[in-house]
This record gives structure tokens, C-alpha cells and sequence, in this order.
């Protein structure tokens, strides 16, 4: 997917979010291990869900920051979805699930904080602060729930 506008940055991020539910729910029932599957199941529901939070994020945003040009950002930084499928979720263990997870929403979160930090106009700003802001307290959202799973 090409990113020329900040319109085209919050479809990647929808899609990131409803790919990486996919693949996780995909691999569900394939996976031996009842704490990973339990996490995959929980995993692709949270995605899911995220995904939609994107999508009416989208709707309600200002066009003038929507149509926000970026350039040369993916030289900077350059984005790799393809990790989420090197290797398949059913053969993963819930660390190695939980590292996928965390590297994909990393990556979100650190494109942001970058292209944060070179935006101009003060309406793409606050958009790019506003998505950050999601990914940052989704990441930290999850990680709390699969840290409270390990107890259990």
C-alpha cells in the first residue's frame, strides 16, 4: 500500500490492525498449546475491534489533516507488515505470540512518533498526536490484560 497522505496512513493502520486479527484468528484452533490459543482468541477479537475504532477514527477526523501530504517517510522509516507472517501463529508459543504482536504494534507506534515530529500544520499534528495517543494506550491496554492472563 502506498502512504502519500495521512488518509492513506490511517487505511494502513485499519489494515494492519484487521490483517493481524486475521492471521491470529486463522491460527486459532490450530495451535497446541490452550494458553496460546486463548491468546490468539483474545488477540484477534482486541485487533478486530481496534481496526474498527480506526475506521470511525477516519470518519470524524479533519479533512484538511486527512489530506495532509507526507513526504519521503518511508525512506526514513520503512514499515514490514510482511513480519506477521514469517512464521504461522498455530506454531507459535504465547511469547512468541506476544513478540509479533508487540513488534507490529511497535511499529505503528514509532512511525507515528516520527512522523509527529516533522509534521507542519497543526491540524495533522493533532491527528497524528490523536492516532499515537490509540496505539500507545491499545498496546499498553493489551499488554496488561496478557500479563494478567499469566498470572491466572
Amino acid at each position: 500500500m502506498k502512504v502519500r497522505k495521512i488518509s492513506d496512513l490511517v487505511d494502513w493502520t485499519r489494515l494492519m490492525h484487521h490483517l493481524l486479527a486475521e492471521h491470529l484468528a486463522a491460527n486459532t484452533d490450530q495451535n497446541k498449546d490452550e494458553l496460546a490459543r486463548m491468546l490468539l482468541a483474545y488477540v484477534a477479537d482486541h485487533e478486530a475491534a481496534l481496526a474498527k475504532i480506526i475506521d470511525g477514527f477516519e470518519a470524524r477526523a479533519d479533512p484538511k489533516a486527512l489530506n495532509t501530504w507526507m513526504y519521503d517517510y518511508l525512506e526514513h522509516r520503512k514499515v514490514d507488515l510482511a513480519r506477521l507472517s514469517e512464521q504461522p501463529f498455530s506454531e507459535m508459543t504465547f511469547d512468541e505470540i506476544c513478540g509479533s504482536v508487540f513488534d507490529a504494534h511497535n511499529q505503528a507506534i514509532e512511525l507515528y512518533r516520527d512522523l509527529l515530529g516533522r509534521a507542519d500544520i497543526l491540524e495533522a499534528k493533532e491527528l497524528l498526536r490523536s492516532l499515537l495517543s490509540i496505539e500507545e494506550h491499545e498496546t499498553m491496554r493489551l499488554a496488561q490484560q496478557i500479563n494478567r492472563s499469566r498470572v491466572n
